[in-house]
């Protein structure tokens, strides 16, 4: 690997553990306070256990993307799939607003069935260009689709106005 490529290597990376800090700033705060007062189902994972997940997931999303960034991007399929993969990963940040910032059960459910279906797609369309890419989120996406169903539990376990408590 080249200096260059060692470069964008650490940079793809570096986006993607951004995307995850931006969104710990809603989380971090909550989880000892808004989230530990919320009724969960039995099979979610004890707070310390999320950290350490979404870390690797980080770093495993951004060797996707350096992969990404590795594939011609003159073509039209690399750019959407380089458009899917930015969007997902805003709309991840966007769950953990609504979720956590906002504490709504409701619209962090949205955001978790939109991060899912814009995630598959992503995954679909980086397939056609990059194969160790898109398997390198597919371990993202079952944690997403666990997340989203833990998600789900805690709404319909914690009633309220939109899934809202403050």
């Amino acid at each position: 690997m080249t200096g260059k490529k060692i470069l964008y290597f650490v940079i793809a990376i570096g986006i993607c553990l951004l995307a995850g800090y931006i969104g710990s700033y809603y989380t971090t705060p909550e989880i000892p306070t808004w989230y530990a007062g919320l009724q969960k189902p039995e099979i979610n994972p004890p707070s310390w256990v999320f950290a350490p997940v979404w870390t690797a997931l980080y770093i495993l999303m951004g060797i996707s993307l350096y992969l990404i960034l590795q594939s011609d991007l003159r073509k039209q399929d690399v750019q959407f799939g380089f458009i899917l993969f930015i969007f997902q990963l805003m709309v991840n940040i966007g769950w953990s607003f609504f979720f956590f910032g906002l504490h709504s059960t409701f619209f962090g459910f949205l955001a978790i069935v939109l991060l899912w279906a814009v995630l598959l797609c992503t995954i679909i369309q980086v397939w056609r260009f990059s194969i160790p890419a898109a398997v390198l989120l597919l371990p993202y996406f079952v944690w997403v689709s666990f997340a989203g169903y833990l998600n789900y539990a805690i709404l319909v376990m914690n009633p309220g106005i939109f899934g809202i408590s403050f």
